[in-house]
């Protein structure tokens, strides 16, 4: 029987820097989740875990507007990049090198919970996702962004040949590079999970809905600035979100 472990970045974290954090559509994904979160800014204080942080971009703006952070990742690497970060601005916040999961279990409720990008890499995507939010007081937030099945999907039929098999019997799940997370995850199959756990669906954005799908000639013949303009008018339209590379969803719980 083969073990499924929760995957730690530590051996990719040079990859993940120059391919995903330092590049256009990491600003982008940035920009999309700043304006989800703009309530946050002239909010009272909160209490905010960011449940497997990265390098912390997200938690050091919320602490920048004089949120208390508390962040976990299992990567040493990416947690150490946070702890600079937060240093580098004179922030305080509490650092965890663990599990998300884990830490859970030891950790009290929390007014805004922040995960992003960590369900798509987890053995165990829904129980520890339900652990997660667990840790959300009544009537506060989740903001969830995780990696969109649809997507994953719908971009390799594009591509054609070898690949359709694969999807069409499920089995390309947890193939192709090691950047490619395992288990991504169906929209709708999310909102339904949150939905019974007593959330309400506040904002539903989804990241890159035409640039992932657009061959790189297409891109390089395209003006960015116009194509993110159309990006940003329909990434929040029904049907457009759901075929975001992400998905970001800002979660109420009511019960």
């Amino acid at each position: 029987m083969t073990i499924k472990h929760d995957r730690n970045f530590d051996d990719l974290f040079d990859r993940f820097d120059s391919k995903i954090y330092d590049t256009v559509k990491g600003e982008w994904r940035l920009r999309l989740l700043k304006e989800d979160l703009a309530q946050f800014v002239s909010a009272s204080p909160l209490d905010v875990w960011d449940a497997g942080c990265g390098q912390g971009q997200i938690s050091l703006w919320l602490a920048e507007q004089g949120h208390q952070l508390t962040l976990c990742d299992l990567s040493e690497k990416m947690l150490n990049t946070a702890k600079v970060n937060f240093e580098q601005a004179n922030i305080t916040a509490n650092f965890y090198q663990q599990l998300a999961q884990s830490l859970a279990t030891e950790l009290p409720q929390f007014d805004l919970v922040i995960c992003h990008a960590v369900l798509e890499w987890l053995s165990e995507p829904i129980s520890s996702l339900q652990m997660i939010i667990d840790k959300v007081k009544p009537n506060g937030y989740l903001s969830l962004l995780f990696y969109n099945r649809n997507a994953m999907v719908y971009s390799n039929v594009l591509k054609g040949g070898w690949r359709l098999p694969p999807i069409l019997n499920d089995s390309y799940i947890g193939k192709g590079n090691k950047l490619t997370p395992p288990n991504p995850q169906f929209p709708h199959e999310i909102i339904d999970v949150i939905h019974h756990a007593g959330f309400t669906v506040e904002t539903h954005t989804g990241v890159r809905i035409f640039n992932d799908y657009m061959s790189q000639q297409a891109r390089d013949n395209s003006d960015q600035a116009v194509l993110f303009e159309l990006e940003h008018k329909y990434c929040r339209m029904p049907v457009y979100r759901d075929m975001g590379r992400y998905i970001h969803l800002l979660l109420k719980r009511q019960i």
